[in-house]
């Protein structure tokens, strides 16, 4: 027999009104990756100016003392981050006979993981590296530059230099991009007028300046960021033919 009308109508509105009385809110677990996730989020759409502990609780919801149960304090974030980063790189097997090449690979891609944060290079420059991922791509570096004859006392000193170039660079770019989007910061010159200023300078004082003009703001991309890098890889082994030893 079919059912009456009337019973599937009111089973219909029991079905309406169970469907419209809220479920319960589960809250997602807070992890140290989820953490890491919001700290990244904000940076990528704020700038790492914007990263704070009321920040990032903001983005997930929660409050500073849920936080604190999972991280120590803002350094320790900072940690976390760059070690993220670092665990999305690429890491080459060394080849002495294209050190020189991995280097800068391995270095192009922090870079662009950096650029991809603004500013975030602040946190690498401003910490202590001790995440294992961070720690992973220090001993990948390490390993290129002695795969390719470098000593190991200025292999150790290199990587350090070259990651702290890396670091100033990236924030630079970081820098100039934030002061080009912000109206107030209308000084901030284009190449034409730099140009034209260094043109304009007095030919008694600024002689070179004015006449090398163009060689001072050429470059564009990363030209530069591959120039120094060469430069600073050049002098870590002797050319061919260089005398090591004494007369």
């Amino acid at each position: 027999m079919a059912q009456d009308p009337r019973a599937r109508r009111a089973a219909r509105h029991l079905q309406a009104d169970t469907a419209a009385a809220p479920a319960p809110v589960r809250r997602e677990p807070l992890t140290v990756d989820r953490i890491v996730d919001a700290a990244l989020r904000v940076v990528a759409v704020q700038g790492y100016d914007a990263l704070t502990v009321r920040a990032i609780t903001g983005e997930l919801g929660t409050s500073p003392s849920s936080l604190y149960a999972h991280v120590v304090n803002k350094a320790d974030i900072d940690d976390l981050i760059i070690g993220r980063l670092s665990s999305e790189l690429v890491l080459p097997e060394p080849d002495p006979a294209r050190w020189r090449e991995q280097v800068v690979e391995v270095y192009t891609q922090i870079r662009d993981q950096y650029l991809r944060y603004p500013g975030i290079s602040r946190a690498a420059l401003a910490t202590v590296p001790t995440n294992l991922e961070t720690l992973r791509v220090s001993e990948a570096i390490l390993a290129i530059l002695l795969a390719g004859g470098v000593e190991p006392h200025t292999a150790a000193w290199a990587l350090d230099s070259l990651s702290l170039y890396v670091a100033a660079y990236t924030l630079e770019i970081s820098m100039v991009r934030a002061r080009q989007a912000d109206q107030d910061q209308e000084w901030v010159l284009g190449r034409d007028e730099l140009l034209d200023r260094l043109g304009s300078l007095p030919s008694d004082r600024f002689p070179h300046t004015r006449r090398h003009a163009a060689e001072l703001t050429s470059g564009s991309g990363h030209q530069r960021f591959d120039f120094t890098l060469g430069l600073m890889l050049d002098g870590l082994v002797p050319h061919p033919g260089e005398r090591t030893g004494g007369r």
